[in-house]
């Protein structure tokens, strides 16, 4: 014991390491384990925190939730053409539109004039801007029938009878004819235009 103690050199005695550092220490008998290396058989290297790669990022979007019926899926205003009218949809408008404007004529001035005329105009002129393309002949057809069907249900008849109403209806169209051809003249000039700048279009495609 003395002589154990006289070997030893002055100073604090150390400790003996314990933990990881005791593991790296190799000893008598064991053999040297590499750096770094986890103490305890127990123990497990842990996995690197992995981010999540960077990139777009998918988002579902429900239908119609939070936007108005006006307004596409992706939130955007809707700013393209407007509604086209069909060819059963032109027809009716025409009908519809025609007939109002002879019975205000008729109301107020008790018969078809210039109101009835140039209510005329202006229906063969959005019936030919508004008519899809594809159903473009229904524009100067469906004015010329609602122009017709308005004299035979709202014109004035001195008697009554089948021959009396085809007599004042082809009183009426005569008397007429200059609303009737300028406006259906005016929706075929516009359909003509519309033809031509759609082929033109096309073919630059």
């Amino acid at each position: 014991m003395e002589q154990s103690i006289r070997t030893q050199p002055p100073g604090p005695r150390r400790r003996p390491p314990t933990g990881r550092a005791a593991a790296a220490v190799p000893g008598p008998g064991r053999p040297p384990e590499s750096a770094g290396a986890p103490a305890g058989r127990g123990s497990r290297p842990r996995p690197a925190a992995t981010e999540p790669p960077a990139g777009p990022r998918l988002r579902l979007r429900v239908p119609g939730a939070g936007q108005r019926g006006d307004e596409p899926s992706d939130g955007r205003r809707r700013t393209g053409r407007r509604a086209r009218l069909t060819a059963v949809g032109t027809g009716v408008v025409a009908v519809l539109a025609t007939l109002a404007v002879a019975g205000v004529d008729r109301l107020l001035f008790d018969g078809l004039g210039w109101v009835f005329g140039l209510g005329y105009l202006v229906v063969c002129f959005q019936l030919a801007v508004r008519v899809r393309y594809v159903d473009l002949l229904a524009a100067p057809i469906s004015g010329p029938i609602a122009f017709a069907l308005a004299l035979l249900l709202l014109e004035p008849v001195s008697s009554p009878g089948v021959t009396a109403q085809v007599v004042s209806l082809a009183t009426g169209l005569a008397l007429r004819a200059g609303w009737l051809f300028s406006g259906t003249g005016l929706a075929v000039l516009i359909v003509l235009a519309r033809f031509v700048a759609q082929r033109r279009i096309h073919r630059s495609r």
